[in-house]
């Protein structure tokens, strides 16, 4: 029989065709791993706004790094927008994928404009930056910007923003790549749908299992051996009354690096003496790191038992001070309450972290929290094992994120008030709850920067001392004041910037904040995180910096003996210029003794 089959057609093939997979696949990772920078003209526009907005003045100085950083990312952010909003204008047309392509694609006679307008009105944007940016540093009292910013902050915010394109891009094709392999097996939008999902959740899974876990040990084992260190001028203790002495329950080596520092610095009884008219006694300052173990309850204990060993109990006030992150204080608010009690004071502070401020700021609030807790409920105990007429004065005070800690222990105002003798919180920031309650219920007509709550008969705001006496009101005891400029990103930061406007720029701005300073949604945001990091490069009174309103805040909550009125006044003068938040006044302070907040 004749065969049905095409004498000429070849046999059906039984191999594997393993070539054409090969070629697949290899087809398949190249598109993956290919890189080729093509922007978006939607996302470009929305780019170049953001990036003319991010030349906008907002609370302090920017150089030209910072703006650099600041435009790149604005412009990289707008660009994401742009390019979704215009992706999701395409996939909610319903086109098909060939019409969706030929969507994307634009004549020259596009881009020509766009790049004529970003580069005037960059050019334009540049030259009132530097203007807005020379008016900000009037304000604050520092040198104008130079030519060369310019040209550094172009350079800076080029480069930044390509590198974030790139990535974001990056990211993108891998949505696509797996897309098309999800095609295969799923209708075309389930696909979509479930790669993006895919690629959110790998990336959030490695950035905080991989990334954020792995970059935090390497930045704990970093800071942990900064806290080794010991600077130039902090001295091991001779005397008892010190934490690290050879008197003491800690040993030096365990105080950390801010501790050793804390215990090393303040006026000696003859400078006391010098100012008081009288003879001094010596202020005991007690502290505990790290070193003594990890165990926080147990440091606060340890911190309230030492505390009573040094003699603490029987001085006639004890300063229950919070640190920031690795164990800073700043020594200004403690210099000033042993000038005033001429030395009859006792500090107590304990170490929670080996990270800076902004980094524990962002990773261990819960650490500071439980710190400020436990270190005064520890104190508060020993005091009140003593009779009742024997029992000395208490109060606490944190700076940023110590105040954060220092409020802790107390979840209401009104205790607050009743466990303490007087407050000094400086710096707060947004996540402070006390201080969110007081603002947020301020009353009527007082403005966020500086509000008055319930008609300031306990608790005042200020940027400065003098704002401590408004408003024209008894001050009633126990006092409890915030210091806070109106140009401190510390205290104004807030995630809320991102969509909504703060009242502290719907009212009238501080003294230090130019009236030009505006909100404009995400790029407000932006700004005032890069003023974050240049919080404490600025001079005193400004910014996150604190020095002269401490001990005339201190003298206004405690008001103690000679230190009111013309006498009181004459003293501030003399102690003022031996403040400094390092320990060590400015001009005498080698460049290892440099505030470490």
């Amino acid at each position: 029989m004749a065969s049905t089959k095409d004498a000429g057609s070849p046999e059906p093939s039984t191999e594997p065709r393993t070539e054409t997979l090969t070629e697949t696949l290899e087809e398949k990772l190249g598109r993956l791993t290919t890189y080729r920078l093509r922007l978006s003209y939607t996302g470009s526009v929305v780019a170049t706004v953001l990036l003319l907005l991010s030349m906008t003045p907002s609370l302090l100085p920017r150089g030209p790094l910072f703006q650099g950083v600041v435009s790149a990312a604005c412009a990289a952010v707008g660009y994401m927008i742009g390019v979704f909003a215009s992706w999701l204008f395409r996939y909610m047309l319903n086109r098909d994928p060939a019409e969706q392509k030929r969507g994307r694609t634009l004549s020259w006679r596009w881009w020509v404009p766009l790049g004529a307008i970003a580069a005037v009105g960059s050019g334009i944007g540049l030259w009132q930056f530097r203007v807005w940016q020379n008016e900000v540093r009037d304000l604050v009292g520092e040198g104008h910007l130079s030519w060369t910013a310019w040209p550094v902050t172009v350079i800076v915010a080029v480069v930044v923003f390509l590198v974030l394109v790139l990535l974001g891009q990056g990211w993108g094709k891998l949505v696509r790549t797996l897309n098309d392999w999800l095609h295969r097996v799923l209708p075309p939008r389930i696909a979509r749908v479930a790669a993006i999902a895919v690629v959110v959740a790998f990336s959030v899974f490695l950035a905080n299992g991989v990334v954020a876990n792995y970059s935090l040990q390497f930045l704990n084992a970093s800071f942990a051996t900064a806290n080794d260190d010991t600077t130039e001028t902090s001295v091991k203790p001779t005397s008892e009354m010190r934490s690290g002495s050879d008197a003491s329950l800690v040993s030096w080596e365990s105080l950390g690096r801010e501790g050793r520092k804390f215990v090393s610095h303040g006026p000696d009884t003859d400078q006391l003496a010098e100012i008081n008219g009288f003879r001094a006694v010596e202020p005991i300052r007690t502290f505990v790191g790290l070193g003594s173990g990890d165990d926080l309850r147990a440091n606060a204990e340890l911190a309230a038992e030492e505390l009573v060993r040094a003699g603490g109990m029987g001085r006639e006030l004890i300063a229950v001070g919070s640190a920031t992150g690795s164990g800073w204080i700043n020594q200004a608010t403690v210099d000033s309450l042993e000038y005033m009690y001429n030395g009859n004071i006792a500090t107590v502070s304990m170490q929670y972290s080996y990270l800076p401020s902004w980094l524990s700021f962002l990773v261990d609030q819960e650490q500071a929290r439980q710190a400020g807790l436990y270190l005064f409920e520890a104190v508060d105990a020993k005091i009140q094992e003593l009779p009742e007429n024997r029992r000395p004065k208490i109060v606490v005070f944190g700076e940023s994120l110590g105040s954060f800690g220092a409020e802790a222990a107390f979840g209401t105002i009104p205790t607050l008030s009743a466990r303490t003798d007087g407050a000094l919180f400086t710096g707060p920031t947004f996540n402070n709850g006390l201080w969110r309650e007081a603002t947020g219920r301020r009353d009527a007509g007082s403005p966020e920067r500086l509000p008055v709550y319930d008609g300031g008969e306990h608790i005042r705001f200020a940027a400065e001392a003098g704002d401590l006496d408004d408003p024209d009101t008894e001050w009633k005891e126990p006092r409890i004041a915030y210091l806070q400029h109106a140009s401190d990103p510390i205290s104004w930061w807030s995630p809320e910037l991102i969509f909504n406007e703060p009242d502290w720029l719907k009212e009238s701005r501080g003294a230090d904040v130019l009236s030009s300073t505006r909100w404009l949604p995400i790029v407000s945001f932006l700004q005032v995180s890069a003023d974050m990091a240049v919080s404490t490069d600025v001079p005193e009174g400004h910014g996150h910096k604190y020095i002269s309103e401490i001990p005339r805040a201190w003298a206004k909550i405690l008001e103690p003996a000679g230190w009111t009125g013309g006498e009181g006044e004459k003293k501030l003068e003399q102690i003022i210029p031996r403040m400094a938040r390092s320990g060590v006044v400015p001009g005498e302070m080698p460049e290892d003794a440099a505030d470490a907040e």
